[in-house]
């Protein structure tokens, strides 16, 4: 079994930043810890970023330049620094990860920017 957890939500002011962590533990190996998606209200799951397992990161235009996902594999965790944030940045976060054909989700963690 697999398990995902992120945390590092909270509220913010529009400017502020937050780091938000996605764990993972279980049955582990071989399991890649992909990257993010947020959704906001009323609105469907997007996605956020990717990162591979050798550091490499891609971003959605929305957050690129502002956004960094970064990984350290020895703690099982990927995290998402998230700098000048605004208040179209709000949403619940979700880290995914893949494991073979399998992918994986955690519950999420808020994020509220104040304008």
């Amino acid at each position: 079994q697999v398990q995902l957890v992120e945390s590092g939500g909270g509220l913010v002011q529009a400017g502020g930043s937050l780091r938000l962590s996605c764990l993972a533990s279980g049955s582990i190996s071989g399991l890649h810890i992909e990257g993010w998606y947020r959704q906001a209200p009323g609105k469907e799951r997007e996605w956020v970023g990717t990162i591979t397992p050798g550091g490499q990161t891609n971003y959605a235009d929305a957050v690129k330049g502002r956004f960094t996902a970064s990984r350290d594999n020895a703690k099982n965790t990927v995290y998402l620094q998230m700098n000048s944030l605004k208040p179209e940045d709000t949403g619940v976060y979700y880290c995914i990860a893949r494991l073979g054909p399998r992918s994986y989700w955690g519950q999420g963690t808020q994020v509220t920017v104040s304008s």
